[in-house]
């Protein structure tokens, strides 16, 4: 059979653009009746006596039989849309339909395309429609025009192959044999939403029996691929179903492929979801794809529109809008206030506003206008802030797209009359009936509102409310006062000449000095009293009160107050005994530090004279913290050793305090014992360890060591954790070449480098703990560098150069200061 529209190859003939291809004609599949199911029997192609044989024939038969309906198919289909762009060409020309037919053969030859895409494009030309703007795109992003009009066949073979469908599964398998498989799509389910928010499977493709009958019905609230597209406008995409964790038809065939759920609607009304299903995972479509895809939902939204879905168990049946009538029938019984409101649309069928149709008798507008004057206008004229702050005709837009009901407590609406806005709280609950939205609003009344304000303002500060006529004796208790005095309701009010018989007898003067005041004076006053409760509770009452004169000038009735100030009462209890605890804690912690200055001081003075020893000027300066309850342990010496060496040396112990300033005496006394031995400084360092471990309870330290030989002008040193010494010479400086060193008191015993360097005339040596350079904003790094810069200034004297460094020295960390000169003379 041969189609008269065939498209140049490689189409098939007679299918259209973008159609199924004729199955490779090396095999061929036939089904057979197999008991239940059927069983798909290969026969391959050049096997003469496997084609010559029963089951052979019969495949060849089944498969003519399939090319012909497809071919009968896609004829019937370029007919139509021909035949449709004829219709067009008569009432645009005003012909006949032979000079039309005559008149598109000619154009159609003319523009180098087949007949059934030039149909195609006189039809987008007239239409102008949803497919057209469709079609537009794609020939406006593509240079391929055969691609662009090969599309536009497909949706308008979809188009016409769903008006002409009588059921939503005739739309699906429309759609997925025109438009959906040539983008690769596997599967196609078209879902009907119900009032309820249910789903129901109104069509498919691709898909088993067994799997539609197994997804026939989805219950409102469950959270599912097609359920999750109604929440977005432009639909939800899936790259790849096993990532969403989302349940979904046909999910265990294509676990891992691509889906598309996208909303069908139409007058700003969702009436189902589009969900199509790919094999495989997708990269994002383009605009071309996602625009087609919503086009192809709005077809399906039409034919979903004239049917009602069925409840699990009920059959189909023709749908029908529930009569405006009723629901006003329904609005009138209600008693709450309640509107009916209509989607009102404009020229293009898209929803602008909703027309107030009819308000019951119990409606109350915020601003007071009479009903009549909001019946009949349109909900953005008459509450047009409804739009803005309470988001109010958002969601009545989306309980009429979706029909899912909403609810919410206390939402704010304004009225504008005069020009003056207006505004009210109200609970709102909106739903859909048919075609209609019912919107129920129950104004809140002020007054209420405020007493119940009142009452939790009462209840949360304990507060009791009273009022005494003192002419005729009538007594007035709020609830929350007979809670305060724990009193129940039935034994009566207590009037306040009574009040000394309730509290505690050392509050007897306190009382009669306020009712005195409030009841002979005539002035407002308080009094804080300790209430004793019958049930043996003693509590902290304040109670404020104010008379009342008539107009002779008589008291004739007290208001006022009881307030439980307990809570207040104990708090203010335990400040006063902590604040008395962190005077004393004070007062402690500045005695100790006091000590530990005085005690650093006294072994290490700011300040001390030059050190007398032959070839060498020795200096040394100290800057205690500028913090005094930071007493530190920096520590320095420089002493003349019985063997003519110079022990020169500087140390940090960590930590403030007492505990600091006592280990800092210990190590230097130590060291200077140690080092009459004559031992080198690497030795020294070791010994000294050993003391720092086990003889001063865990505490840490660092230092450098060294001994100078004025007679070789030599220098040996060592280091423990500590900064190394930096060498001046000339108008350069750099720090002595590292030496390893563990920190003091870190392990038992500890092994240590010794370093030596030849110093000549004129070179400073300087030893300094790390409070000179340290910085919260930088690295050691950096510091360092600073300090170096700065020690390549030689001012004429030692002395002057260690003040100098000292007063531009940069730390930040308030931490004691060392500093330890050395000048060869």
């Amino acid at each position: 059979m041969s189609h008269p529209l065939q498209p140049a190859e490689p189409e098939p003939t007679g299918a259209p653009p973008g159609a199924e291809p004729l199955p490779d004609e090396r095999s061929t599949e036939v089904a057979v009746p197999d008991g239940d199911d059927l069983g798909v029997i290969e026969v391959p192609a050049g096997d003469g006596d496997a084609q010559r044989s029963p089951v052979g024939r019969l495949a060849a038969t089944v498969e003519r039989l399939r090319r012909e309906v497809r071919e009968a198919q896609a004829e019937a289909d370029g007919r139509a849309l021909i035949e449709l762009a004829k219709g067009i060409l008569v009432e645009r020309l005003g012909c006949g339909p032979a000079q039309a037919a005559r008149q598109l053969a000619e154009l159609t030859e003319q523009a180098g395309v087949s007949p059934l895409e030039f149909a195609v494009e006189v039809i987008n030309q007239a239409a102008r429609d949803r497919v057209a703007e469709v079609t537009s795109a794609f020939l406006a992003s593509t240079a391929e025009d055969r691609d662009s009009g090969a599309s536009a066949v497909r949706l308008r073979a979809a188009e016409s192959g769903a008006l002409a469908a009588h059921d939503a599964q005739a739309v699906a398998e429309s759609l997925m044999e025109h438009a959906l498989r040539p983008i690769g799509a596997e599967a196609v389910a078209i879902w009907a939403l119900g009032s309820d928010g249910s789903l129901t499977l109104a069509g498919s493709a691709g898909f088993s029996a067994a799997e539609a009958g197994r997804w026939r019905y989805v219950p409102p609230g469950v959270a599912t691929v097609a359920r999750r597209g109604l929440g977005e406008r432009s639909g939800h995409w899936i790259g790849c179903l096993s990532d969403t964790q989302l349940p979904s038809i046909g999910q265990h065939l294509h676990p891992d492929g691509g889906r598309a759920a996208v909303p069908a609607g139409t007058g700003g009304r969702i009436h189902g979801v589009l969900e199509i299903v790919w094999p495989g995972p997708i990269e994002p479509q383009s605009p071309q794809i996602v625009r087609q895809v919503e086009a192809l939902a709005e077809l399906c939204a039409h034919t979903l529109e004239t049917s009602t879905p069925p409840r699990p168990g009920d059959e189909w049946r023709p749908g029908v809008l529930p009569d405006v009538a009723e629901l006003m029938d329904l609005a009138d019984g209600l008693h709450d206030p309640a509107l009916v409101l209509l989607p009102y649309l404009d020229a293009e069928g898209e929803l602008v506003d909703f027309r107030i149709h009819h308000v019951n008798s119990r409606f109350l507008d915020p601003s007071g206008r009479p009903r009549g004057v909001v019946t009949g206008s349109l909900l953005l004229e008459a509450y047009p802030m409804a739009a803005g702050e309470s988001e109010l005709f958002d969601q009545v837009e989306r309980v009429y797209a979706t029909g899912e009901p909403f609810r919410a407590r206390r939402m704010r609406l304004t009225a504008l009359v005069d020009e003056v806005p207006l505004a009210a709280v109200a609970d709102i609950h909106a739903s859909r009936h048919g075609g209609c939205v019912l919107l129920i609003w129950r104004m809140e009344d002020e007054t209420a509102r405020l007493a119940s304000l009142l009452q939790h303002a009462q209840r949360l500060g304990r507060i009791g409310g009273f009022e005494e006529n003192l002419i005729t004796g009538e007594i007035t208790w709020n609830g929350q006062l007979y809670d305060l005095y724990g009193k129940p309701p039935s034994d009566g009010p207590i009037p306040l000449e009574n009040l000394p018989a309730h509290a505690h007898p050392d509050d007897a003067v306190a009382i009669g000095r306020f009712l005195r005041t409030l009841l002979h004076h005539r002035r407002p006053a308080s009094v804080a009293f300790r209430l004793q409760r019958p049930d043996g509770v003693t509590r902290h009452i304040r109670v404020v009160a104010e008379p009342e004169l008539d107009t002779d000038g008589r008291l004739f009735v007290v208001r006022g107050a009881y307030q439980d100030i307990s809570a207040h009462h104990w708090t203010e209890v335990a400040l006063a005994a902590t604040r008395d605890q962190l005077a004393h804690s004070e007062q402690q912690a500045s005695e100790r530090n006091r000590l530990a200055l005085q005690l650093q001081h006294a072994i290490m003075p700011p300040t001390q004279a030059p050190l007398d020893a032959p070839g060498l000027r020795v200096a040394v300066r100290y800057r205690p913290a500028e913090t005094q309850h930071l007493v530190g342990g920096d520590w320095y010496d420089a002493v003349v050793l019985p063997s003519r060496l110079v022990l020169l040396c500087v140390g940090d112990v960590a930590g403030h305090g007492i505990d600091a300033a006592t280990s800092m005496v210990v190590l230097r006394n130590a060291l200077r014992g140690l080092a009459v031995t004559g031992a080198g400084p690497a030795q020294l360092l070791s010994w000294l360890n050993m003391v720092v471990h086990h003889l001063t309870g865990g505490v840490t330290a660092t230092a450098v060591c060294a001994l100078y030989d004025p007679e070789r002008h030599t220098l040996r040193w060592a280091r423990a954790g500590h900064l190394p010494p930096v060498l001046v010479r000339g108008t350069e400086a750099s720090p002595l070449p590292l030496v390893k060193g563990l920190l003091l008191g870190a392990v038992p015993e500890a092994t240590y480098e010794e370093g030596e360097v030849q110093l000549a005339v004129d070179d400073t040596l300087l030893m300094y703990t790390d409070g000179l350079i340290e910085r919260r904003d930088r690295s050691v790094e950096e510091s360092l560098t600073q300090l170096l810069v700065a020690a390549r200034t030689v001012p004429p004297t030692l002395e002057q150069q260690l003040d100098r460094l000292l007063t531009y020295s940069k730390s930040d960390t308030d931490d004691d200061t060392c500093i330890v000169g050395v000048r060869v003379a």
